[in-house]
């Protein structure tokens, strides 16, 4: 990632103040104010006078954090609100956060909660669209579950189908790699868009073949003879 230095200096005549460099970030001029940086100008001779803001510029899919002064003290925001942006296609880094398919943009890094890990961090669009796509390989969704006090999953999905014989309660329905516990179920009519049932009566990801019992927590049902299409919610 490109490392911007800069100082903003205020002119009217005479020096007024500046922001200056203090052990690698910018020093807050205005500490009693609610704003750290103003950049604004009153002083603009045309309509062209205005400044922009560079925003480093990274590729998403080779950066890696460096982790070694995550301390929980010095430095305890973990990364949590970074902006980039990003200029390649393509999959960020492997235990560097959630892996999470970007395109070129800009994105902040979401991590909050946590002060010595980036591990259950991810990069978000910022002004993209929130929705994911859930297809038949695995899908990286946008929810984090909070499992237990400061344990935080991703949440996965991927789509299927499964075949009902019409006289059991028994349907295949298999186990991500990786998957730990079932988070959710939505169950479709065969090639349309009309949810059956959200629930399974049981579904062990170890036990093949009938790995699922049909019907909802409190009672197994036969379902017609068909087809069924499905999203498979879940945690590794």
């Amino acid at each position: 990632m490109k490392k911007i230095i800069f100082a903003l200096f205020v002119v009217s005549g005479t020096l007024a103040s500046a922001q200056v460099l203090s052990n690698g970030a910018i020093a807050n001029q205005f500490p009693n104010e609610n704003v750290f940086l103003d950049a604004s100008t009153n002083n603009n001779a045309t309509v062209n006078d205005g400044k922009g803001l560079l925003f480093p510029s990274t590729d998403l899919t080779q950066f890696t954090f460096k982790t070694g002064s995550l301390d929980g003290i010095n430095f305890p925001s973990a990364y949590d609100g970074m902006v980039v942006y990003n200029t390649t296609t393509g999959n960020t880094v492997t235990g560097n956060g959630v892996v999470t398919a970007v395109v070129p943009g800009f994105y902040y890094f979401s991590n909050p909660g946590q002060s010595t890990s980036v591990a259950t961090g991810r990069w978000v669009s910022i002004g993209g669209s929130p929705k994911v796509t859930v297809g038949t390989a695995e899908t990286t969704t946008n929810t984090i579950i909070n499992v237990s006090p400061g344990v935080d999953k991703q949440l996965f999905a991927i789509k299927g189908t499964f075949t009902a014989s019409g006289t059991s309660t028994a349907v295949n329905i298999p186990a991500p790699t990786g998957m730990t516990t079932m988070y959710g179920i939505t169950i479709y009519k065969a090639g349309t868009n009309t949810v059956y049932d959200r629930s399974l009566y049981s579904y062990n990801p170890v036990a093949t073949p009938g790995n699922a019992i049909t019907g909802s927590p409190s009672m197994s049902v036969v379902y017609p003879s068909g087809t069924y299409d499905y999203v498979l919610e879940y945690l590794k």
